[in-house]
């Protein structure tokens, strides 16, 4: 199979050596060079990395890249092929395990995360501004209604896949691609976001982790949840602070 992930990184790191990993400049426009291809030339939106983050990198795969398969990682997150008790850079899966996953499924996700108390709704509207979500549904009920059904459900639940992580067919992503970027550019275009933290200005990222669940679902994909390895050690208590303060309406 002709599998190519691209890895999105800001700055200089550490990549995987097997060779269907592409180290992607997120960003790159007027960025000094990190030694990675740079996500600036042919038709690209790298100066909407601000907003849009590892999307510039995806936009770019999608419009460059020639593979049967297209996938998307980053620099401290990949997926994982299952050993433990090993350096975490040995955890990173490798093509020939891609291909033997991708031989019976449409995508591979990383695993769904578990909000457990907070629906994918009221948690994004915790940690963001509701008007993301509400807007987005506004332009697929205009434009997309055959996805509704989806994004109501969805937004209930506990759980969902984030990160904007996967890997699946060309053929797809140009589908996938078409349908997101059309709905982020009109989302984009009606959002005042001008009041925003530099955290919440990320709005387009985090919105289209949402709506890769509501695509996958209409269109009845095959997908398997995959487990992934963090690069870097996590602050756990800085996760948990940030949490409840969130639900008791404190903004950090």
């Amino acid at each position: 199979m002709d599998i190519k992930i691209i890895v999105a990184a800001h700055k200089p790191y550490w990549m995987p050596s097997d060779s269907v990993y592409i180290p992607i400049h997120v960003g790159a426009t007027d960025k000094k060079s990190i030694g990675f291809q740079g996500d600036n030339n042919g038709d690209n939106i790298s100066f909407k990395n601000k907003n849009y983050c590892e999307l510039t990198g995806l936009y770019w795969a999608w419009k460059n890249i020639d593979a049967e398969y297209i996938g998307l990682v980053h620099y401290r997150r990949h997926f994982a092929n299952g050993r433990l008790f090993c350096k975490k850079q040995d955890r990173v899966i490798g093509g020939a395990q891609l291909e033997e996953l991708l031989r019976s499924n449409d995508l591979i996700l990383p695993k769904p995360r578990n909000y457990w108390i907070e629906s994918n709704y009221s948690q994004y509207c915790h940690a963001h501004h509701a008007a993301d979500l509400d807007t987005t549904r506004q332009i697929l009920a205009e434009d997309y209604p055959a996805y509704l059904d989806a994004w109501d459900r969805i937004m209930k639940k506990t759980t969902g896949h984030r990160f904007n992580m996967f890997i699946m067919k060309k053929t797809l992503l140009d589908q996938y691609c078409a349908w997101l970027f059309d709905i982020l550019f009109k989302l984009e275009k009606r959002l005042d976001i001008s009041g925003y933290s530099d955290n919440d200005a990320r709005v387009f990222g985090f919105v289209s982790e949402r709506l890769l669940d509501i695509w996958i679902e209409t269109n009845h994909l095959r997908y398997c949840n995959n487990p992934y390895v963090f690069m870097e050690n996590q602050n756990w208590f800085v996760k948990i602070r940030n949490f409840i303060f969130r639900k008791i309406g404190i903004r950090l």
